[in-house]
């Protein structure tokens, strides 16, 4: 059988795995490149607010940007597989997963670099803030006791009956 007849039936070739190789590569490639710029252009204002220092901003913003290049790239290149043989519909749905995959790891990873710089800016704020104030100006003042109610003597008779 030679190649055209294998893809004719349905099945990956040695071809056809190469062209789904390209195309992931491709869109993981465009993917993570797109999202690094987003983040970088629009994280270097968050990250000038949490480190109070616009050198260590840029400086910070550009080494995330490389980490999440080599992480995410690398990731992406591992997580992907073509078995050849496989059928043409199998082979799309691993693609479509392992895209899924990828995405949903560079939603975990972009969360967690938040959660990490929003910890950073509390713990900076926290260091800022005035102490609170002692606990007897926190207290209601305190006041003489009310005199106490008169006991309860039952209900009043029903008019005409007393």
């Amino acid at each position: 059988m030679t190649d055209f007849e294998i893809a004719a039936a349905g099945t990956v070739t040695d071809s056809t795995a190469i062209g789904f190789y390209v195309f992931y590569a491709l869109v993981a490639i465009g993917l993570v490149v797109w999202l690094a710029r987003t983040l970088y252009r629009n994280g270097e204002v968050f990250l000038a607010d949490v480190f109070e220092d616009d050198r260590i901003a840029g400086a910070v913003n550009h080494l995330l940007v490389v980490g999440f290049y080599l992480l995410n790239l690398g990731y992406a290149l591992l997580l992907y597989k073509v078995n050849p043989g496989a059928a043409l519909a199998e082979a799309f749905n691993g693609l479509v997963a392992r895209l899924g995959a990828l995405l949903l790891s560079l939603g975990v990873i972009h969360l967690t670099n938040m959660f990490v710089f929003w910890r950073i800016r509390t713990y900076r704020d926290r260091k800022t803030m005035m102490p609170p104030a002692p606990r007897a100006m926190m207290e209601p003042p305190v006041r003489p006791m009310d005199p106490p109610p008169p006991p309860f003597a039952g209900p009043a008779p029903a008019p005409g009956f007393a």
